[in-house]
């Protein structure tokens, strides 16, 4: 094989009450990549489009990544890498992790699959700290497994894939405005309430519970999030209007992505969800706020090879 194209779909990463350890892949939205083996060693960047990002090998998440696995995998060929962003970098569903969770599995198909989704896993951390700073594994585990995972441990890393119900949607807003990761996290108390932290830990289990048993009426009680929401939602204006109008629309629960500002909504089916976005739509079109919209159901594959 001498050329590859891949589909790599953003995430949703925290769920709620799954801060740092449960995220999901969309399928509606992502990024398209393409890998040309070269004889030369190493790798270059040929075009990004759609979005601005660093051309420099060690600087940008995805080629920083295919250079990791083909020096350490003892490559004897180079790969020459393209990048179509398909949805905006700092946009909370997972820019970097696409970039970097789609170099570690395109790459490897060139190694005839040398690297388990694990391991994959932990070279796509590496891009997300390298685009970051962070080294986190919810959104580049999502990507590169699909559906639902709950990263149970950092050290040793430990990735549960979790069944989907097969009619979960999510809508998604993104109001164009920008917020930085490292503010959304410097807003995060260091310290927590015992009774915060067990209201948690409740709701991170009946939603595990509820995509087990496709109990749509349990995921929805615990989609709720007492620790992080709370003070990153100051950060994103007309949060509590547009949670309100798509609970009211029918949404199962909503939330912020990852370190937003966009904000994602839980439904069950297509009808529930098309109501849920035309509710949000109208809440927002108020706030004289450019916005980007979508709706799509959890992506089980996470990576989609094209041609």
């Amino acid at each position: 094989m001498d050329y590859l194209k891949i589909f790599a779909p953003a995430t949703v990463a925290n769920v709620s009450c799954g801060f740092d350890s449960l995220g999901f892949a969309v399928d509606a939205i992502g990024d398209e990549m393409t890998f040309t083996k070269t004889v030369e060693k190493g790798v270059k960047i040929t075009n990004i489009t759609g979005a601005v990002l660093p051309y420099n090998v060690d600087e940008n998440a995805a080629s920083a990544v295919i250079k990791k696995i083909l020096l350490e995998a003892k490559a004897d060929f180079g790969i020459a890498l393209t990048i179509h962003k398909g949805f905006s970098p700092g946009s909370g569903l997972g820019s970097s992790a696409a970039s970097a969770a789609g170099a570690a599995f395109g790459v490897n198909q060139f190694l005839t699959h040398q690297y388990s989704n694990l391991e994959l896993t932990k070279f796509a951390m590496f891009g997300e700290e390298v685009a970051c700073g962070s080294a986190i594994a919810d959104n580049v585990a999502a990507a590169i497994y699909g559906g639902f995972v709950l990263v149970r441990s950092y050290e040793p890393l430990e990735v549960i894939k979790l069944p989907v119900p097969e009619e979960l949607r999510v809508v998604a807003i993104h109001p164009q405005i920008a917020i930085k990761t490292k503010d959304a996290r410097e807003v995060l108390p260091k310290e927590i309430a015992l009774q915060d932290a067990v209201t948690q830990w409740a709701n991170v289990g009946g939603l595990v519970s509820g995509l087990f048993t496709n109990n749509y009426e349990l995921i929805s009680n615990s989609l709720v999030d007492v620790i992080v929401e709370p003070f990153r939602k100051g950060l994103i204006p007309f949060f509590d209007e547009v949670k309100t109008n798509a609970i009211k629309a029918g949404a199962l629960g909503a939330g912020i992505s990852g370190s937003g500002p966009t904000i994602f909504a839980l439904c069950k089916g297509d009808k529930s969800a098309k109501n849920v976005y035309k509710a949000i739509e109208a809440a927002y079109q108020e706030t004289g706020i450019g916005f980007e919209m979508f709706i799509s159901k959890i992506n089980p594959q996470g990576m989609k090879i094209i041609k």
